[in-house]
């Protein structure tokens, strides 16, 4: 898998979660534990881990190939980028640790101003990938 397959992957399952966990928190679910959403709550919680863990690195990879932007450019947006997605990593993780996980809760995740900031990044970023 090339470096902007990659990227471009980490996007999608992002947005996937986040999306998700809007129609999630619409439920009402006082726990995920017993529900049919439950688990796949659960799977949104661990690919949204994953697709954090690391963004940063792959998307400087991605950079390298960017002849034409002026130099530290990337290095700064990805700064701000990795600040983003290391805070809402460890919101998703302290998330993940409950031992039930209420639509109000997720609510909240969703609302974060982190995970809103990281995704308006990953709008801008992704743009500009398509650019290189």
């Amino acid at each position: 898998m090339s470096a902007r397959d990659d990227v471009k992957g980490r996007i999608d399952k992002i947005e996937e979660a986040y999306e998700y966990f809007l129609a999630y928190a619409a439920q009402g679910l006082t726990t995920d534990q017993a529900s049919k959403g439950g688990g796949q709550l659960r799977q949104f919680l661990k690919q949204l881990e994953e697709a954090l863990d690391g963004l940063a690195d792959a998307f400087r990879i991605v950079a390298k190939e960017d002849a034409a932007a002026p130099e530290g450019a990337w290095a700064q947006a990805i700064a701000v980028l990795d600040t983003d997605a290391s805070a809402s990593l460890a919101n998703v993780r302290i998330v993940s640790s409950r031992a039930g996980v209420s639509s109000q809760l997720i609510d909240n995740l969703n609302a974060n101003i982190h995970l809103r900031v990281l995704l308006t990044d990953l709008f801008l970023m992704d743009d500009l990938i398509d650019g290189i």
